[in-house]
């Protein structure tokens, strides 16, 4: 007998399923299946012969999934179900025994929490491989001199190792994000909440906790199985770090344009065009900066699902899995084309070193050395200015400007030596600051990130 009376309609099948991409739980699903059977048989749920036999079909089912050979069932709705399915034929009905004190609900929150704290994990290393790339490369180009920029126009001018240092940063803040999704947002165990209130038996909780490697039990069978916070958490770290590596990559499709001519990119990580024989495209760093959006409409579309959702457990939940499933993909392909990028990149070094000799970026310099001697910023900013005007209108270096305020001393400001090296406070893009930005930079890499 069934509670239903009609078969599902073959749409709704096809809705329903997501076997098609929970299929790639199948390792966390077995890992908390041992652990579960293990734990049933300790608290006398299950004998030790009835645990040893599913322990064994497990490991069965375990080899055909690994093989390929996994027979998948038209009606398997889903990974759990199909393994359970295939257990069942494989050990008899000790089988349907695996599935006492539990709920399908606690079920994929645990092989969830599991994937994710994998993946954050994952993505940590992936991370640092990027930044000890960055970190080699501007150590290649301490003394290397180019523009930096704001809203894309010449401001000021450091050094290339400076600039790329500031990508270190920003991933080693990524690092802690994701540090804190791994070792945080999934510390708490799901399975033995049930559906939501629980289950009838005497079960271990803890026991289950540590062989699945959580700190803690979630203390609310409720919370538990209606809990996607780590879903979220994930995804809002990688839409950061996507976000940064789409920033890199921007500046890479910039700079290796024939305007600006900084960098040439690695055929590994460029294309050509189809009608045009000279043309070398940066499409991988093109589609770095694209790969940001999607991860952050990901992260989005999550938070649409849990918004204003009824506790426990809803259908809708189902929805967490191709976003994150398609998120750790997007990232970890990200991190490996930017390692590329990275360490393929030629950097010319004359052409930036010939940008950043415009001695116009030396403005500021001029501008900081009239305060020094009593002039408010601000008319120590209009006279500088006034002197920009007329050399670009005359169409000459500011230093063959005429003018009572370019005495000697300010002159001497416009030697790209002095402007490089004037900048020496802390985090700043002077010589000795960014050798102590570096030692820095390996020191925070080489250790784990904070808690």
């Amino acid at each position: 007998m069934s509670r239903f009376a009609e078969p599902q309609h073959p749409h709704f099948r096809r809705m329903n399923t997501s076997l098609g991409f929970d299929r790639r739980l199948w390792p966390q699903d077995l890992a908390g299946s041992r652990a579960h059977a293990r734990m049933l048989a300790a608290a006398g749920v299950l004998t030790e012969a009835e645990r040893d036999e599913l322990l064994h079909g497990l490991t069965r089912v375990e080899e055909e999934l690994r093989d390929g050979a996994f027979p998948f069932a038209e009606d398997d709705e889903d990974i759990h179900m199909a393994v359970e399915r295939r257990l069942t034929e494989l050990v008899g009905p000790v089988g349907g025994k695996l599935h006492t004190a539990r709920s399908r609900n606690d079920q994929v929150a645990t092989d969830v929490s599991l994937f994710v704290r994998e993946e954050a994990a994952a993505a940590i290393e992936r991370i640092e491989g990027l930044a000890a790339a960055l970190i080699a490369c501007a150590e290649r180009h301490l003394d290397v001199p180019l523009p930096g920029y704001t809203h894309l126009q010449r401001a000021q001018p450091v050094y290339l190792a400076h600039h790329l240092l500031a990508y270190v940063w920003m991933l080693l803040r990524d690092r802690e994000r994701f540090a804190f999704v791994r070792d945080r947002s999934v510390a708490r165990l799901p399975l033995g909440a049930g559906a939501l209130a629980g289950v009838n038996f005497a079960t271990d909780r803890r026991m289950v906790a540590d062989e699945l490697g959580f700190a803690e039990v979630a203390p609310n069978s409720i919370d538990a199985v209606s809990n996607r916070d780590f879903v979220l958490d994930y995804l809002a770290a990688a839409a950061t770090c996507l976000t940064h590596l789409s920033r890199l990559g921007s500046e890479l499709v910039i700079w290796s344009s024939s305007e600006f001519g900084f960098v040439r990119m690695p055929d590994a990580w460029s294309s050509g065009s189809s009608i045009m024989p000279q043309k070398k495209n940066p499409d991988a760093a093109e589609l770095l900066r694209a790969k940001a959006p999607r991860v952050v409409g990901h992260l989005t579309a999550l938070h649409g699902v849990m918004h204003a959702l009824p506790l426990t457990y809803n259908k809708d939940m189902q929805e967490d899995k191709e976003p994150l499933f398609d998120a750790v993909d997007t990232l970890e392909l990200a991190l490996a084309a930017a390692q590329g990028m990275v360490e393929g990149a030629v950097f010319d070094r004359d052409r930036m070193a010939q940008a950043a000799s415009d001695d116009l970026i030396a403005a500021t310099d001029i501008a900081d050395l009239y305060v020094k001697r009593g002039m408010p910023f601000r008319e120590a900013h209009g006279i500088v200015g006034g002197l920009v005007r007329e050399a670009v209108e005359r169409g000459v270096p500011l230093a063959d400007v005429e003018s009572e305020h370019l005495d000697e001393e300010a002159r001497s400001l416009l030697s790209q030596a002095s402007w490089l090296e004037s900048k020496d406070s802390v985090g700043g893009p002077a010589s000795g600051r960014v050798r102590e930005q570096l030692a820095a930079a390996r020191e925070a890499l080489a250790a784990p990130p904070p808690p």
